[in-house]
């Protein structure tokens, strides 16, 4: 009979029902603090400090600009924030049952609780989240953690793969490998050029996701700033937001909001992500049939253990790991693009509750770029295996000698090599004596023609894997 389990578990690695924060929790730390409700809380606390700032600075009467000193304990409040901070915000969220909210109090507690620190700050308490809705801290707050995610952790994985695909294409730029399209003999490239065309891809796709605007708004309750003209009625809100938004928080600024800033702008970087994922992929399954064809080995580890009863095997499981967290990757990815643009009306909560997954898809994306990089660390080329699948594959020069009797007006080319060639094995022998048979042909072009080789044959691959 099973046992019953204990009738609750502390959470830990082990007993984390996510394999992000269990089983993979090490290789997921550097997107922890950015990602998770703690860097939620820390960009929230961010953004209301800056706000608070730039409303002493806009010259109201009846909020003076706060000194040198109050500015640096405010912004201190965001540079030394810890898990402490966190705790003692969640802390307040018992009782508000409101998580901007919670921020807003606790910030104001810090200001009390070093009153003499904050002159002038103490009679102007209400001017912390002043005229804000909570999406307007939100949708700022969820900016910057992205921006901070891409730059810091996520572009940094994409380039650490990015140069093992360089250093590939140009130490196997001449290294030639046959191609296989619709899985059958073709001609020859090398496994530089390979690699170089996911480079290739790669950048592109890399460029895209580093190029996405990450739009913010800072207009109220429904984008229009009704409670900020009911305070001020003649001052430029417009401007002073955009300023907020730009210059202080370095994001885009987006005039045109319902109560959410609308999302386009993560749709277009999750759809940017997913595209580099869907590359990745591909690559990935090639490699690992590249490996089953014996092209390359894997470095083994000592104690490592490739099957629990086939002791010889060596298992391409980073790249397999690898798809299989883009593919899960991909999948939030797609949801997360595909819903958060939709809002009913002026605001519905459905995004709220997705938004807090971001971290779970990048957090997929960053564990199949370590995987996939771990994986490639391990490769060893086989040139033996390569070179004796291109030995016996002599068929594939049936085009470079049909494309030479074109050249020179034979008769039927095409179908001639298709005859002598298609669905049969053919040997070097074999193909020469079809040459020898080409009287028509200067006998500089035969001699040419025999001294190409299935290796030879690989146009060029090597110029084009050494350029990129």
């Amino acid at each position: 009979m099973p046992t019953s389990p204990p009738a609750s578990f502390a959470l830990t690695a082990l007993t984390a029902l996510s394999p992000l924060d269990g089983r993979y929790a090490a290789a997921l730390a550097p997107l922890r603090p950015l990602l998770s409700e703690y860097g939620l809380m820390h960009r929230r606390v961010q953004v209301e400090i800056e706000w608070l700032i730039a409303l002493s600075d806009a010259g109201f009467a009846e909020f003076a600009p706060l000194p040198e000193s109050a500015r640096s304990l405010l912004r201190a409040l965001v540079q030394d924030f810890g898990e402490a901070d966190a705790q003692a915000i969640k802390d307040i969220e018992k009782t508000t049952n409101h998580d901007v909210k919670a921020v807003e109090y606790w910030i104001k507690s810090r200001v009390r609780a070093h009153a003499d620190a904050f002159p002038g700050l103490m009679h102007s308490l209400e001017f912390i989240h002043f005229a804000c809705t909570s999406e307007d801290i939100n949708n700022t707050s969820h900016a910057l953690m992205l921006a901070a995610a891409r730059e810091q952790v996520l572009l940094p994985a994409l380039d650490r793969v990015a140069a093992q695909l360089q250093a590939m294409a140009h130490a196997h730029a001449g290294v030639a490998m046959l191609s296989r399209t619709h899985g059958q003999t073709a001609s020859p490239t090398t496994v530089g050029k390979e690699a170089a065309n996911v480079l290739a891809r790669l950048r592109r796709a890399r460029e895209q996701i580093a190029a996405v605007a990450l739009p913010a708004k800072m207009n109220g309750a429904v984008g229009n700033y009704n409670a900020h003209l009911a305070a001020w009625p003649g001052f430029d809100w417009e401007a002073f937001s955009r300023r907020v938004v730009e210059e202080r928080l370095g994001l885009t600024f987006n005039p045109y909001t319902i109560q959410i800033e609308p999302h386009d702008g993560m749709a277009e970087l999750f759809d940017a992500i997913a595209r580099a994922d869907t590359i990745l992929i591909d690559w990935c399954r090639d490699v690992w049939g590249y490996i089953s064809l014996g092209y390359f080995r894997q470095k083994t580890r000592a104690g490592e253990v490739g099957s629990s009863t086939m002791p010889h095997k060596v298992n391409p499981i980073d790249f397999e790991n690898a798809e299989g967290n883009f593919g899960l990757a991909n999948a939030l990815l797609s949801h997360l693009a595909q819903k958060l643009p939709i809002s009913r009306w002026q605001r519905d909560l459905t995004d709220s509750t997705v938004l807090r997954n971001m971290g779970v898809a990048i957090g997929y994306a960053l564990l199949g770029l370590t995987s996939l990089s771990r994986g490639m660390d391990k490769l060893e080329l086989n040139e033996a295996a390569l070179a004796a699948d291109l030995d016996a594959a002599w068929e594939v020069l049936a085009e470079p000698v049909q494309t030479v009797m074109r050249r020179f007006g034979l008769a039927d080319p095409y179908e001639r090599l298709k005859d002598y060639t298609r669905g049969k094995a053919m040997t070097r022998e074999a193909m020469h004596a079809f040459i020898d048979s080409l009287h028509e042909l200067p006998d500089a072009e035969r001699v040419r023609l025999k001294a190409l080789t299935p290796a030879s044959y690989t146009g060029l691959a090597q110029a084009l894997a050494r350029r990129i």
